[in-house]
């Protein structure tokens, strides 16, 4: 995925002028080429991610679009309050994208982890988030980004499903059977696999915000397990507000709380976190009684 955001950014900012990327040194190599081509669009301001925030927000009153990249917890953890004041309070769009996720970069401790990033954005306003399960998705989700001027959000990983799911926001049914489970981003192939045999409908999405709120009403008969790469129950309020009034259990998994502290790689931490599909299949099937 990384590699997909590195040659569609390069592409954008080659075809568009108004296409602006603010590094903090994170990737500033891959971009090496198109920093030669366009250095008044190519900003590396160094290990400064609050700065890169900041900067993105000035560009973007002047009329750029810009896109800043770097870890999800130093892009969106360590600079929340530049993405805040700078993006938010002056009303003034950019494009996050993050690589990393929870626990991509586990080998490098927790300081590279964060799996509430996606939490921590859910309490400012006006922000899409993007979760793409595939890299085959990734370029449609930059280059629609880049036409407008809302504030977006792009969490990249290394964990992927095996083939593509291009398209918008709504909740794409893959299974159909008894009670909803639904997929969010990389987590669907573990989900599907987990689900084999049982009698669920399986529902897919790469863009949890906005929720799908009519799709998941459409498809809720009572039970509903979500089950997100990030930290669980962060999409809560969301499915609460989609279902208000409408009788129903849910269940919501993801990330734990708890800090696992040994090191390993992401499939080390999602086995941890029950988010194998062993785990998920001993979840799904102690709340459903299957």
């Amino acid at each position: 995925m990384r590699d997909t955001f590195v040659a569609t950014t390069t592409d954008l900012l080659d075809e568009d002028p108004r296409t602006a990327l603010v590094l903090a040194d994170i990737s500033a190599d891959s971009f090496r080429s198109a920093r030669d081509r366009h250095p008044d669009r190519v900003l590396n301001v160094g290990i400064r991610e609050a700065l890169m925030a900041g900067v993105a927000g000035g560009l973007a009153l002047t009329g750029l679009r810009p896109f800043l990249h770097s870890y999800a917890p130093f892009a969106v953890d360590r600079a929340y309050e530049q993405l805040k004041l700078d993006l938010g309070h002056q009303d003034a769009g950019a494009v996050v994208v993050t690589i990393g996720g929870s626990y991509d970069a586990s080998e490098e401790g927790y300081t590279h982890q964060s799996p509430g990033d996606v939490a921590l954005l859910d309490t400012l306003e006006g922000w899409t988030v993007h979760v793409p399960g595939h890299r085959d998705e990734v370029p449609a989700m930059l280059r629609e980004a880049a036409r407008h001027d809302d504030r977006v959000y792009v969490r990249l990983s290394e964990q992927e499903n095996d083939r593509a799911y291009p398209g918008g926001g709504r909740l794409r049914v893959l299974r159909r059977g008894g009670p909803l489970v639904v997929a969010v981003g990389p987590m669907l192939d573990p989900v599907l696999e987990a689900t084999s045999g049982l009698d669920v409908t399986v529902a897919y999405t790469n863009m949890p915000r906005p929720f799908d709120a009519e799709g998941l009403r459409a498809l809720t008969e009572s039970d509903v397990v979500l089950v997100e790469p990030y930290l669980a129950g962060t999409s809560a309020a969301a499915v609460s507000a989609a279902l208000e009034g409408r009788p129903h259990r849910v269940t919501h998994l993801g990330v734990g709380r708890h800090e696992v502290r040994n090191y390993g790689g992401w499939r080390d931490h999602a086995r941890a976190h029950g988010l194998d599909a062993a785990g998920l299949r001993a979840s799904i099937g102690q709340f459903l009684a299957l």
